[in-house]
This record gives structure tokens, sequence and C-alpha cells, in this order.
């Protein structure tokens, strides 16, 4: 893996925590949509009892406590942290009026809030070496197809699967993340995802430029050593010196220089002839090769080529 590939991992393995991160900073302005941010972030982010708000990320939390109307009342609780999650946990406990789920919003902007505090709670962003993806990790099926109806409803359907007894809400298509992180503002994310998109679509195109050079150069060598053997076969079969002039400085020339190219070796010729020209020229010492090959000149020799380009 070369620099830009580690660098591109990288990146891409960070996409998702520093998504949260900015979208943890980007407070909604009208109260409807802050309202409908705190019950997502409760929906998708509580505990199993539901009582209480879990996240591993200090800036989600401090978010989740921003939007708690008794903050007084409910203080951000650092867990200790457990032998499988070793990361930080921090535990808000749930306002009653949060330990309801709600009903599906009416509004697209409530909506879009509500698959933003989703994605904050249980999703996740990564460009690795096999592509991008999204997705949202429920805690029960119900909640899944709820997020499943909202991400339908603001123009994205997602795709779904189950893991670990679990249903995964996903995407794998850059256009439809594109879009997710665009509606739900992830701004950041999305010019990172660009970045990374960029890199690697230029990668593959020089990998694809190399690659098609190197079996042009493979093809070119192939048919210089085919060429020089029928001419070095017209040589022992035939003679040099029986050819016409123009054939005779070609097929020199072939054997003199046998790894360069058609276009080089045009610019050997006295006068310089282009590509072509070489090429109908080397045409003519293989049919030739041809009609010594399958005896048809036996008995006489063939004359010289008449009007040799």
């Amino acid at each position: 893996m070369d620099v830009k590939e580690r660098a591109a991992s990288k990146r891409g393995s960070g996409l998702g925590a520093d998504a949260k991160d900015a979208l943890a900073r980007d407070l909604p302005s009208n109260a409807h949509c802050r309202d409908a941010l705190i019950f997502g972030l409760a929906l998708y982010g509580a505990n199993p009892e539901r009582t209480a708000f879990v996240t591993h990320r200090n800036a989600i939390a401090s978010l989740f406590w921003s939007l708690v109307d008794d903050r007084k009342a409910h203080p951000i609780e650092s867990l200790p942290a457990t032998r499988l999650a070793r990361l930080p946990t921090f535990a808000i406990s749930l306002p009653e009026r949060l330990r309801v789920i709600p009903p599906k919003p009416a509004h697209k902007c409530d909506r879009i809030m509500e698959v933003r505090a989703a994605f904050l709670a249980c999703g996740s962003l990564a460009a690795g070496s096999h592509g991008y993806h999204l997705e949202f990790v429920a805690a029960a099926p119900a909640l899944a197809e709820r997020l499943a109806w909202m991400l339908r409803s603001i123009g994205r359907a997602p795709k779904q699967t189950v893991r670990k007894h679990r249903t995964v809400i996903y995407f794998k298509d850059f256009e439809a993340i594109a879009d997710v992180l665009t509606l739900i503002g992830a701004f950041g994310a999305l010019l990172h995802l660009e970045d990374i998109r960029a890199l690697r679509e230029t990668k593959n195109r020089i990998h694809r430029l190399v690659n098609t050079e190197a079996a042009n150069l493979q093809r070119a060598a192939a048919a210089a050593a085919q060429q020089s053997q029928t001419i070095a076969y017209i040589a022992n079969a035939y003679g040099l010196g029986q050819l016409s002039p123009p054939l005779r400085e070609i097929a020199e020339l072939r054997l003199a220089h046998p790894g360069e190219s058609l276009a080089e070796i045009g610019n050997r010729c006295s006068p310089p002839i282009g590509k072509p020209t070489v090429s109908s020229r080397l045409t003519a010492l293989t049919r030739l090769a041809a009609k010594l090959r399958s005896g048809r000149a036996q008995g006489s020799k063939p004359g010289k080529s008449r009007n040799p380009r």
C-alpha cells in the first residue's frame, strides 16, 4: 500500500467519527427541528430499558444534554469501559417525555432531523478498500422499519440485512450516500468522501493507462520479434539481395533495430517514411515469406516486388 492509499484509508476510516462530531456541533435553529432531533436521539440511542441515552462520543452526549429541558436533573455520566467496548461511554437519563415512542413526523424537515439523529446514535460511514458504506444498526426491527420509512420518505430507499440478530439499514451506492449526507447536513463528510473518490478515480485512470501502455509495448515487441523472424527466414530461403531496394532497406533496418517501433524505423529510412508505409512494406515481406513457405515459388525465385511503397 503506497502513501496515498494509506492516507485515503485513514481518511475513510475516520469519516464517520468526524461527521458525527461536526453534526453534533450543528444545532437546528427551529424549535420543532430541535424537538425532532432529541426525540430521534432518544429513540435510536436509548438503552434497552429506555431509561437513558447512551453514546461513545462526548460531542453527541453534549448535544443531547444541551437539548434537555432540565439539565441539572439529567447530567452527563461517564460509565466504566467494558471488556468488549473499550471506548469511553456517556449516559444521560431520559426525561419521561422522551421514554415514549413518538409518532412519525409529519414535516419533511423533522423527518430529516430524525435521520440525522439515527446517524448520530446508531450510524456509521466508511470508505474502505471495498467501496463506500453508510449504515444504521437499529436496536429493534420496529425501529429499523421506521428508519427505512423515514429514508424512503426523504427520497432514498435503503437496503436491509440482518447481522447478529440486528436489522441493518445500509447504502453502498456513492450517489445515494452523498444525497443522504447532504440532506442531514454532513457537508464536511461529503467533501471528504468526494476527495477520496477523486483520488481513487485518478489512481484507477493511471493504472488503466499504464496497463494499456504495457499491453501496447508487449504487442509491439511480439510483432517486432515476428517480423525479425520472418525477415531472417527470407534471408536464408531467398536472400535479401533479391528484394527491391525499399523492401531490402526495411528488412535490414528491422534486423539491425529489433526493439524499435515502426515510426522509429521509418525515421531511419532514406528519405524518412511514415509508420503506415513501414507497415505496408513489412506486410509485403510477410506475404513473400508465406509464399516461400507454401512452396509456390519452387523451381523459380520470386521476382523483385513491383512498385514498392
